[in-house]
Formats: structure tokens, C-alpha cells, sequence
């Protein structure tokens, strides 16, 4: 069963730009070195320009935890979650269908 998350993050004024560069490379290396990340994107709301989702979708818990253990990612997530104006709403699911 897939393991998937949904990340919902309000970014601080004016870092918008510096969160999008770090989640870009966080995207493309993801989908570069984790070939059970099925889907990892990052969106950004319409009218909420400071408001962006972030899904991923793993194979299973194991895709999961390898991306969350991945040099990258440690690398990344720090100045990421520096970007946040208040704490991101994560929540975990399980694919259906």
C-alpha cells in the first residue's frame, strides 16, 4: 500500500521565491534518485500566493522513509521549513485507488 502526504505551508512575505528554488531542487532530486517516489509536486495557490501544498506519493512506508533519510533532503528541509510564517499542516494517507 502507497504511503502519501499532503503538506499544506503558508511561507513568510517576501520568501516565497527562495522556497520555490528549494523545493524545485527538493522535487527534481526526489524524482531523480527515488524511483518509488511515484508522485512528489509542490503547488502554489491562486489567490493565496504565500499558500503552497506539497504531495508525495512512495510505493510504500519503506519509499517514504528512504526519502526522508535522503542526504538531500536533510540538506534541503532545514532552509525550507525556515521559510514557513507558522507550522505546516502535514498529514499522512493511504492510497486507495
Amino acid at each position: 500500500m502507497s504511503t502519501t502526504f499532503v503538506a499544506t505551508l503558508v511561507i513568510k512575505p517576501g520568501m516565497e521565491q527562495r522556497f520555490e528554488e528549494l523545493q524545485r531542487e527538493l522535487s527534481q532530486l526526489t524524482h531523480q534518485s527515488e524511483p518509488d517516489t511515484l508522485v512528489y509536486d509542490v503547488i502554489r495557490h491562486r489567490t493565496q500566493a504565500s499558500t503552497y501544498i506539497v504531495y508525495g506519493r512512495f510505493k510504500d512506508e519503506a519509499a517514504f522513509q528512504t526519502h526522508q533519510k535522503s542526504s538531500f533532503h536533510d540538506r534541503l528541509v532545514p532552509p525550507i521549513l525556515a521559510c514557513l510564517a507558522q507550522e505546516m499542516d502535514l498529514q499522512m494517507f493511504d492510497w486507495v485507488a
